[in-house]
């Protein structure tokens, strides 16, 4: 009877990791969507300012009203950097207003909680590597 529980164990658990990193990556990817989407409104709304130089710019805590230093676009988890598995970094902002930003998902713990890298930046498309990545340019392959 233990004989037969270890052998479905031996093939339950690999599969069952596969599916953690799948819905981690997707929740990355939905995550970076929702920042590139949150950057666009930022930047519609404070003008002179441009994009958000930090994720902390694109939450808050009081919202009555928001601004460009809380602006209420994404929730407190995503500011705060980490969410399912994946660590969320703003960089790249430049200029007056910033015209230019990118965003890097790194798995926290990568072959456990995810196996690519992914990121996007001011086009909107979101990329992705096998590989660490340490900017966004053009030449990291989009995810299709």
């Amino acid at each position: 009877m233990v004989a037969i529980i270890l052998i479905i164990a031996a093939i339950a658990i690999p599969n069952l990791l596969r599916a953690r990193i799948a819905a981690n990556e997707s929740s990355a990817v939905a995550s970076l969507r929702t920042l590139n989407t949150a950057q666009i409104s930022y930047n519609s709304s404070y003008p002179a300012v441009g994009f958000a130089t930090a994720l902390s710019a694109l939450s808050g805590v009081s919202c009555t009203p928001p601004g460009s230093s809380g602006a209420c676009l994404i929730d407190t988890q995503l500011s705060s950097g980490s969410k399912s598995g994946y660590s969320f970094a703003l960089s790249g902002a430049a200029g007056t207003p910033n015209g230019s930003y990118q965003f890097i998902a790194t798995p926290l713990t990568p072959n456990q909680t995810g196996v690519r890298y992914f990121c996007s930046f001011a086009d909107a498309v979101v990329r992705f590597s096998a590989t660490s990545l340490s900017t966004c340019t053009a030449s990291v392959s989009p995810l299709q």
